[in-house]
């Protein structure tokens, strides 16, 4: 610092009162090379228009450009890349929980290597590896379990000692961990350079990119993009993407039609020091320290350290545009945890010079998963946003998918995970989003165990049961904002020891769900399930059966007061939803799907249905409270409460009645239970939910009657080999790879979407198979519980990975569900994978690094330990979600 005394990392502490000690930033400008200055006039028309020059906007540009769309035009209001992307740290980390971000981080990895040579523009690239350390056993096991997603996906990876964590890196200290884990390949870069290597490149395709101006609104025509309206002028676009970083909110709301973008700024710090006596190299390997919450890497022979610290501070909430992100204050109070936690990994820094402390925003979304896709309410307004500051190891990989998805109109991979769609309304207010992202930033370093629930944010949407079952020991998880019931706490147990339970082991709740899933096998329980999405579909004449004929692949021509589990299907014949359908009369249609498929299904079937003033859909999610009767007894609660005959004989599998239940009528019961166990749906009218409720569990007292929850559920279903919408079954799945062919009506007698992918995989075979695995030589009270995402390796070889796993308490072993592939061993090359392939194996199941042995089946273990169902039941095994 000019003119100053140096100012050292150890005595900063102390100085922070100090007035001398703060100065002002340089802000060190990105210079711009491809972008005209202002005098060349806006198009009046482009095919696409880009808004936001940062690494997002740039990597959009470029793919688009490279999959041969030329007319695009790129508008960043201030200077290309410099927003948050000028700022960030440039780390590019394949490290991931989750397998879509891993792949994209990866393909981001392989671009900007070669980005240089392709466009002459000096990246900064620099191959110097990444060291996670852990502190602690659990730690260590989360960082197992990334290493065998890496090492199954072909990048390498190994789990380290602290020793070889000190020849790697001489200046860490090391006594207080455990171990590590060592990615050789991970990168740094310089991401502003980055960024504009991608806008070179895409400027050479031919598209436009003009600095300063900014997007005041998106003008929409009949549900669809038709321009956008800048401080220079009108452009008329088809598509429209939003790549405005912590600016998308604002801007999706600026439009005519409202897009819900749900993210927020929270500041983020981190610190540069001039060179050490002896600079450090440029391929020393950067250094995660999740339990210090910090990063520290190599920048310019010094050091570049930052951290998510516990205590956020959130920006903007009222929203601010400031074009360029100029330093933010210096806040050494409250950098200070992040500073001791550098000392304490890196001791011989106590004299090391500081330069400056950066403050930058970076936007946090509400699951610490980015968002893209297609905005569900306009179409054509395409989104790309909110990196939980991970935006330059997903940069490449992120605008590569969403370019094939406006192309293609679906990217390659699976993206549910990080789809827009999977928000609704509901998350975007402003007070939710300040305070969920407090919580989620400091997240970024917590240990993720096995089903961690969000605290903030909570009890939005609730049944009108909630404060009856929280009064008897509910514990509650939330999905799409919905609250749900995990399992329910005996009088007398320790409360506050179940909830602080977190662990990759047996869970404190084991028993608890044994006892419910035994009181659903023996007697009868209830659950609430009010969160599943309702859908009502009618018309005047045929035009509802016409519609939904096309769009299922069921048939659903079915007399009145029956209900048919169909798949949704894309053109590809994969399931973009699974659902039941109760046909109540012969114009109108009931349909049940899985609680995240609230937005995303009402924009599949809003696109697709035809545009008549005869056929309306209405969403009755809300309208209905949903009790799921579960068990042997369910027949004897119901037919005494309705006075009707309930039995089999009188209500087969798969029908629905409207029913009087106690003093209320017109309740919808349907004889399914989402499990394969005997039992009832009832969808109640919301103002007798309380009621219904009551008598239920009076009258079943005498039966054994109990609460259940959704982890009871899970064991149910699982043992049965129920597949589940998100987790095992998604728009890559269809119907012949999970043994569903029973839903498919291939002859129905007119076409539906997705028939003729279907009858090409039904002539030709099919590339992977759905596949249930029982866990032989596992101790559940010692081992390492499997999860989802655990490697499947048969006869040695790996084949797949698992989607979904529970204890079974019937078969008293772990099961878990996941697809199978056949890859040539020679060629690498996709085969058929025939019922042969899969019975003559012999198959293991990965859990962080330690195989166990494990049976595979195709068909549920049905007659062997369960009581017998009725024929047409087992007929049904494999069906919907959770």
């Amino acid at each position: 610092a000019a003119g100053m005394f140096p100012r050292l990392l150890s005595d900063v502490r102390w100085r922070v009162a100090n007035p001398k000690w703060r100065r002002m930033t340089c802000s060190r400008r990105s210079t711009s090379s491809t972008a005209e200055p202002h005098p060349v006039s806006l198009p009046a028309q482009a095919q696409v228009v880009i808004c936001g020059g940062g690494i997002m906007g740039t990597s959009v540009a470029y793919h688009l450009s490279k999959m041969g769309w030329k007319d695009i035009v790129l508008l960043e209001q201030g200077r290309l890349a410099a927003g948050t992307t000028r700022f960030c740290a440039g780390i590019v980390s394949t490290a991931r929980h989750v397998s879509i971000e891993l792949k994209m981080a990866d393909y981001s990895n392989k671009l900007y290597q070669q980005l240089e040579q392709e466009t002459g523009v000096q990246t900064g690239y620099v191959k110097t590896g990444s060291i996670s350390l852990a502190q602690t056993q659990d730690r260590l096991i989360s960082l197992k379990r990334i290493a065998s997603s890496l090492n199954v996906m072909g990048i390498p990876c190994e789990i380290i000692t602290p020793k070889q964590v000190a020849q790697l890196h001489p200046l860490i200290n090391i006594h207080d961990l455990v171990g590590a884990m060592y990615v050789p390949e991970d990168a740094l870069v310089s991401s502003a350079n980055v960024s504009l290597a991608l806008a070179t490149a895409a400027s050479r395709n031919g598209v436009q990119i003009h600095e300063r101006t900014s997007v005041s609104h998106v003008s929409v025509q009949k549900g669809r993009v038709s321009g956008v309206e800048t401080d220079r002028g009108q452009i008329q676009c088809q598509y429209f993407v939003n790549c405005a970083g912590q600016w998308a909110y604002e801007l999706g709301h600026s439009g005519e039609e409202p897009v819900n973008i749900p993210l927020h700024a929270c500041e983020h710090f981190y610190l540069l020091t001039h060179p050490l006596k002896e600079p450090l190299a440029s391929n020393l390997p950067t250094i995660v320290d999740p339990d210090g919450r910090i990063y520290i890497r190599n920048w310019q022979g010094g050091i570049l350290s930052g951290g998510f610290e516990k205590n956020p501070k959130p920006l903007f909430t009222e929203g601010r545009n400031q074009l360029e992100i100029h330093n933010l204050q210096e806040d050494w109070d409250h950098f200070e945890p992040l500073l001791s936690a550098l000392l304490r990994r890196m001791p011989d820094l106590e004299a090391l010079q500081i330069m400056q402390l950066v403050n930058c925003p970076e936007s946090f979304t509400p699951d610490m998963r980015c968002i893209m896709g297609e905005s569900p309410t306009v179409r054509g307004y395409f989104v790309l946003a909110g990196m939980n500051s991970a935006g330059i190891s997903y940069g490449g990989g992120a605008g590569k998918y969403l370019a094939e998805w406006m192309v293609n109109g679906y990217p390659k991979e699976n993206v549910w995970p990080l789809d827009l769609k999977r928000f609704g309304a509901l998350q975007s207010s402003r007070t939710f989003l300040r305070h969920r992202v407090m919580e989620v930033m400091p997240l970024m370093c917590d240990l993720k165990v096995p089903r961690w629930d969000f605290q903030t944010g909570r009890q939005l949407r609730t049944s009108p049961l909630y404060d009856r079952l929280d009064a008897q020991g509910a514990r509650w998880m939330e999905k799409h904002g919905f609250e749900r019931v995990k399992y329910f706490v005996p009088p007398g147990k320790d409360l506050l020891d179940l909830d602080q339970s977190k662990t990759f082991y047996k869970p404190d709740w084991f028993d608890i769900v044994g006892s419910e899933v035994k009181c659903c096998k023996e007697a009868v329980c209830v659950i609430d399930m009010s969160s599943f999405t309702k859908f009502e579909i009618s018309s005047t004449g045929d035009e509802a059966l016409e519609s939904l004929q096309y769009l299922f692949s069921n048939d659903l021509d079915v007399p009145v007061g029956h209900v048919v589990h169909t798949g949704m299907l894309n053109e590809k014949g994969g399931y973009e939803n699974d659902c039941s359908i109760a046909r109540l009369s012969k114009r109108s249609f009931f349909m049940i799907s899985p609680t995240d498929q609230q937005v995303h299904c009402w924009a599949w079937l809003k696109n697709r249905l035809p545009d008549d003033s005869n056929l309306t859909m209405e969403d009755v999610t809300w309208k209905y409270t949903a009790l799921n009767l579960i068990g042997p007894r369910a027949v004897d609660v119901l037919s005494e409460l309705s006075y009707a005959p309930v039995t089999p004989d009188h209500f087969p599998s798969l029908f629905c009645k409207e029913m009087s239940v106690g003093y209320a009528n017109g309740i919808r019961v349907m004889s399914i239970t989402h499990t394969g166990e005997p039992g009832f749906m009832l969808y109640i009218p919301i103002e007798y939910a309380l009621h219904v409720y009551n008598e239920v569990m009076n009258m079943g007292q005498k039966y054994g009657i109990r609460n259940a929850g959704y982890y009871a559920l899970r064991s149910l279903r699982i043992e049965k080999f129920f597949a589940f919408w998100g987790q095992d079954l998604d728009a890559f799945t269809t119907p012949m790879e999970c043994g569903r062919e029973f839903q498919v009506k291939l002859e129905k007698g007119m076409q539906f979407l997705g028939q003729e992918a279907l009858l090409e995989q039904k002539q030709n075979g099919v590339y992977k198979r759905f596949t249930m695995f029982i866990l032989e030589d596992h101790d559940t009270d010692m081992d390492l519980w499997p999860w989802w995402g655990e490697p499947i390796f048969r006869n040695g070889r790996y084949v797949g990975k698992t989607t979904s796993s529970a204890y079974s308490y019937t078969l008293e072993r772990h099961v878990c569900l996941g697809f199978v592939q056949h890859f040539d061993e020679k060629t690498g090359e996709e085969l058929v994978v025939t019922t042969d392939f899969i019975n003559q194996g012999e198959y293991e199941i990965d859990i962080a690094g330690q195989r166990f042995q494990a049976k595979a089946k195709l068909y549920p273990f049905s007659s062997l330990f369960t009581h017998r169902r009725r024929k047409d039941e087992v007929e049904l095994s494999g069906y919907q979600r959770e």
